[in-house]
């Protein structure tokens, strides 16, 4: 069984104030994301992609969009999900945020 502990896990700074880490299979990916910047003012840019998503909120407050949904206030213990190739994003409402992603297929982007 494949097993990777929090201190040899390879942290990727996306930007300042966003850092992640990641497994995975051939077929599924699980990445953390910290993040230290918030709140924001205003969500990020709306994005999509082909890979199904669901998140997982372990820290913080945030608030969840998604094309054609109401948004949403999570807090730590929701969860949400984004089919493929919708648009979506989220806007921090505390300092500290983590989400769980997971994403089928994996995200070859994130491995470069």
């Amino acid at each position: 069984m494949p097993v990777l502990k929090s201190e040899d896990a390879i942290i990727t700074k996306v930007k300042d104030g966003v850092e992640r880490r990641l497994i995975h299979t051939n077929d599924l990916m699980m990445v953390v994301i910290d993040f230290s910047s918030g709140p924001w003012s205003e969500p990020e840019p709306p994005h999509y992609h082909v890979h199904e998503q669901t998140t997982y909120v372990a820290e913080g407050e945030i608030i969840f969009f998604c094309e054609g949904e109401p948004d949403q206030r999570l807090k730590a213990g929701d969860m949400f999900s984004v089919p493929s190739n919708k648009k979506h994003t989220i806007q921090l409402l505390t300092k500290y945020v983590r989400l769980i992603d997971s994403f089928n297929p994996i995200r070859q982007e994130f491995l470069s």
